[in-house]
């Protein structure tokens, strides 16, 4: 079953920016967390982004500090990541999932909740 929902790619340019929904199947998320994670073609999935849906704390991937940030809808139910600056290398589909933010001393990590990943949203950045 699919707890969640992504939208809003899209082709720009390079340097251009583009925001991207995840919007929850139910009402709202049941879990702590969504993070944003991407895929190119040919590479392994890699997180991007982990926000904390209680505080809104925000754990970025280091490739994307200072591009990317997150934020969530008044009515809780959709999580936004904004995407600026963006560059050919940021060229995947783009997926979210709920779960929870794992941080350490190292840094952080996601761990998954139950159920499947969503389609996903291609974004495609030309140069």
């Amino acid at each position: 079953e699919v707890h969640q929902v992504e939208s809003g790619g899209g082709l720009v340019q390079a340097g251009e920016s583009l925001r991207l929904s995840c919007k929850a199947s139910g009402s709202t998320f049941d879990d702590d967390a969504l993070a944003w994670f991407r895929q190119a073609p040919g590479k392994e999935r890699e997180k991007v982004a982990c926000f904390t849906l209680h505080d809104g704390s925000t754990f970025l991937a280091d490739s994307v500090k200072g591009r990317f940030t997150v934020s969530r809808d008044n009515a809780g139910n959709t999580v936004y990541l904004q995407m600026s600056s963006l560059k050919p290398e940021d060229t995947a589909v783009y997926y979210c999932k709920e779960g929870l933010c794992l941080t350490s001393d190292d840094g952080w990590e996601f761990e998954a909740a139950l159920g499947s990943w969503g389609q996903g949203t291609q974004v495609t950045v030309s140069s």
